[in-house]
């Protein structure tokens, strides 16, 4: 599988960032293939001193060097950078966009009769740390090998899955907003620790290293999350009594809800972005 020269990024924020991270700490490709565009003069210096890529203020030559090209700029932009570069792309591209809520349908519309290839990609933030979750779908003309390009691009950084475009809502509210609702646990396990006594510190220090432990036990495979549970949970024990006040608050049914009011709310806003785009 090879690039065909140069890897290039439209947009140098921080998801690019841990792409960037982990495409070169895999040896995918080398520092020195990857171009990088934005307009910000700090994320440039930034990049060329942590990640010795190459990086410009203009997106026209990561189109005149690059075949493979990352779409990392905010959703709201997505339009006008396409617009922009449309006289740029060419059947040459294959085009992977990271913007939320943007589907092919518009991608692939704003660079129509270009003969370009696109896939859409919801990533998530732990990719930062190269523990990331992401789905991709395929548009128009995706051949098997832009799917293992691309796919070899997002397992760098975690885990990827392919699945039709359809899929893709519920993907953003499970794993595309899934760390905010981890976060929110963690930090009500801290402050818990904290309201029974314990110091700040410490009560952090425990409640971090308790779901990293969870999360590699459950990672291990060897047993249902169920089953985990239920080796914690001891016959009128003090995990019972805990779950129990869980179950009162109807936890597992909020977590439920975060989800399905998530994918909803994810629908709803590719529904105004094919609408804004037909105007």
């Amino acid at each position: 599988m090879g690039f065909l020269g140069k890897l290039g990024f439209v947009g140098g924020g921080l998801m690019a960032e841990a792409l960037i991270k982990g495409i070169t700490g895999s040896g995918l490709v080398e520092a020195g293939q990857i171009l990088v565009a934005d307009p910000s003069s700090a994320r440039r210096a930034l990049l060329q001193k942590e990640y010795n890529v190459g990086a410009v203020s203009e997106a026209t030559s990561v189109w005149a060097e690059c075949k493979v090209v990352i779409l990392a700029v905010k959703p709201q932009v997505i339009g006008a950078v396409l617009g922009d570069s449309r006289e740029e792309i060419n059947a040459s591209h294959l085009i992977i966009s990271i913007a939320a809520g943007i589907p092919l349908a518009v991608l692939e519309g704003a660079v129509s009769g270009r003969g370009c290839r696109m896939i859409r990609v919801m990533p998530n933030t732990p990719a930062i740390v190269l523990k990331g979750a992401s789905a991709l779908s395929p548009g128009q003309g995706v051949s098997p090998e832009d799917l293992a390009v691309a796919t070899s691009i997002f397992d760098a950084v975690g885990v990827s899955f392919v699945l039709d475009e359809g899929y893709l809502d519920a993907v953003t509210g499970l794993s595309g907003s899934g760390p905010a609702y981890v976060f929110t646990f963690i930090e009500s396990l801290i402050d818990a620790g904290v309201k029974v006594g314990l110091a700040r510190p410490v009560a952090q220090s425990l409640a971090l290293q308790t779901v990293l432990g969870s999360v590699l036990l459950a990672l291990d495979g060897a047993r249902h999350p169920a089953e985990l549970r239920a080796m914690v949970t001891s016959p009128g024990g003090t995990t019972i009594a805990g779950l129990h006040e869980l179950e009162k608050g109807a936890f597992r049914a909020l977590v439920t809800n975060a989800v399905e009011a998530a994918t909803n709310r994810s629908c709803e806003l590719g529904r105004l972005v094919v609408a804004s785009a037909g105007k």
